[in-house]
Formats: structure tokens, C-alpha cells, sequence
């Protein structure tokens, strides 16, 4: 890729009048986690989920910030049922799709920091990110999650999830928090 591309000149999303864009992915099998419920003290509620839960959903997404501006999450989610010859992740193609329609709510250019992934890192995605004159791409180091904000919103998104998924509860009003 061309020095300039990949933030050769060190020039810094404010030099660009651009947004700072973190990405990431996540996924998340469709059976609920174990997690925490409010139930009468001295009765553990138990929730009842039908369903073997098969399947993941697979989500990308990006936090967008710019000075004077409200910071946004943009992102894209596939489902994927474990069929046979299904693709197990995003490709090029869904990562130029999630890029572009950034680039479009936000209506500037774009930083982008992201991971080492082997599709962010691919000749097809090279290729792609040469033809958006509006994208310029920082990586990330190698095994530095805590430097990238959008995991702990994968984080906080999953630990949400174990309190969505309920059918039915054992236990009746009279509520109290329980582990």
C-alpha cells in the first residue's frame, strides 16, 4: 500500500478534519449466556429458554468520534446458521460495505484504527481501502486489544444479553437481586 495510506506522513485525524473510526468484530452464539436476575430472596428465579440456540450472530461495527461532534456506533450483523459451506465471518466485501456506509452517515473522511485481522490485512481489502481516497488506516499492534474502545462495547453488549433472552420465570413479584 502507498505510505500514505497507512498514516505514513503521521497526519492525525484533526489535521484531516476526519473522524476517528475504531473497528472491530464480535460474535455471539444464539443460545443466552448465564447471567444475573432479580428474584425473590431465598428463591432462585430459573428462566427457561427453549431451543438448542444454533447458530451465531456475527456483528462488525465501528465507533466514529470527531471533536464538536456526538460519537456514533455504526455496524452491520450476520447471522450464521452453521450450514455447510456458509462463510464463518465477514468478508472484503462486507468490511468495504460497512466502511462505505460509515462514510456516508458521517459525510467526511475517515481514520480508521483497526486489528490485524487476516480479511483487514488481505490484498483484496488493500485494494479496496486504495479506492476510497476518503480512507486513511492506522493497524493496530499485534495481540493489543485493550488499545481498541469497540471491545468493551462488545463486552458490555454481551454480559446485556444474558437478561433479553427470557420465556418464562419460575418465580413471581417480590423482586431482589441475585448472583
Amino acid at each position: 500500500m502507498a505510505q500514505r495510506r497507512l498514516a505514513g506522513g503521521k497526519r492525525t485525524a484533526a489535521d484531516l478534519d476526519a473522524w476517528l473510526c475504531f473497528q472491530d468484530e464480535a460474535g455471539q452464539g444464539l443460545r443466552p449466556p448465564k447471567g444475573r436476575s432479580w428474584g425473590r430472596r431465598g428463591v432462585t428465579p430459573v428462566v427457561t429458554v427453549s431451543g438448542s440456540g444454533s447458530g451465531t450472530v456475527m456483528i462488525a461495527g465501528l465507533i466514529a468520534t470527531k471533536p464538536g461532534h456526538m460519537p456514533r456506533l455504526i455496524y452491520r450483523i450476520r447471522l450464521r446458521r452453521g450450514r455447510k459451506g456458509e462463510r464463518k465471518s465477514f468478508s472484503e466485501a462486507d468490511y468495504a460495505a460497512l466502511l462505505d456506509a460509515a462514510h456516508q452517515q458521517l459525510g467526511g473522511p475517515i481514520v480508521l484504527v483497526w486489528d490485524n485481522l487476516n480479511t483487514h490485512i488481505s490484498a483484496r481489502m488493500q485494494e479496496l481501502v486504495e479506492h476510497r481516497a476518503w480512507l486513511t488506516v492506522i493497524r493496530l499492534p499485534p495481540y493489543a486489544p485493550e488499545l481498541n474502545p469497540v471491545e468493551a462495547v462488545w463486552a458490555h453488549l454481551k454480559r446485556s444479553l444474558a437478561n433479553l433472552a427470557k420465556k418464562t420465570s419460575t418465580n413471581s413479584p417480590g423482586w431482589s437481586r441475585h448472583d
